[in-house]
């Protein structure tokens, strides 16, 4: 496994999160727990569902040059336990070249994400470009595109198939909305990867549709009048081909979130 990349990985991305939300014009942290039934698509018998618990470190932050996201998903199962990370520096157009934008589109960022899964020696490089929409009513909106490029080890080395590269497009948002003294939020992501083969004769990786869609009402302010610090809601994960399979996910799971 290459736990000597992965190691180098997190610990760089938890260094340079450290390092922007020292020198940050903002910054956001949430721990997040999880509990659904979600689908095991490579369980021997196709449809197979476990109860699942996932705990979520997520950071993101801005500074003069760009930005930040970083999350660690930690997923406990009784078929085992999984971690999973991703992480996107960006590096804004706007900051470094003084680019003018006007109308719906706010800036341009370069980034260079990773994403790893060391349990299964994933990693992949994800760069390309944000852009960064200013819609009426959205905290935020940006949409993602990049390459979707593979340095897994492979079955030689015990882990997952190797892939060919692909291409990923990812649409982000916050939506707050406010229902009479009550404050909620509709947040989330929804991402498009392209198909692409594996080193296994044959085998094509399909493409795939994930949504995860969260509602979140600040618990925190109705109980103890302490604003966007504690939430309580759902998130609905809708997942077209999982992990490239032809399985599917349509799962409602529960929700708390602590931002600090």
């Amino acid at each position: 496994m290459q736990f000597n990349v992965y190691s180098l990985v997190l610990l760089t991305a938890i260094f340079l999160s450290s390092f922007y939300t020292r020198s940050a014009t903002w910054s956001e942290n949430e721990l997040h727990i999880q509990h659904g039934k979600l689908n095991q698509p490579f369980a021997e018998a196709s449809g197979t569902e476990l109860a699942t618990t996932i705990f979520t470190f997520q950071h993101a932050s801005g500074w003069e040059y760009g930005g930040n996201f970083f999350f660690a998903d930690y997923s406990s199962t009784s078929a085992g336990d999984e971690l999973y990370a991703e992480w996107y520096p960006t590096f804004s157009s706007k900051a470094l070249f003084n680019a003018n934008y006007s109308g719906v589109l706010s800036d341009i960022s370069f980034v260079m994400g990773v994403n790893m899964a060391p349990e299964s020696d994933v990693l992949k490089y994800l760069p390309g470009i944000q852009l960064h929409l200013d819609v009426e009513g959205f905290q935020f909106l940006n949409v993602l595109v990049t390459a979707y490029l593979d340095d897994s080890e492979g079955l030689s080395a015990g882990g997952a198939p190797k892939e060919d590269n692909s291409w990923m497009v990812d649409i982000a948002w916050r939506y707050p909305l406010r229902l009479s003294s009550q404050q909620f939020y509709i947040e989330g992501h929804a991402e498009y990867i392209d198909e692409r083969t594996s080193e296994i004769p044959g085998d094509v990786v399909e493409s795939w549709v994930l949504a995860q869609i969260q509602a979140r009402w600040d618990a925190g302010q109705a109980f103890f009048n302490v604003k966007d610090r504690f939430f309580l809601g759902v998130e609905y994960q809708y997942w077209n081909n999982k992990l490239g399979t032809q399985e599917e996910d349509s799962v409602v799971q529960a929700l708390a979130v602590w931002r600090f």
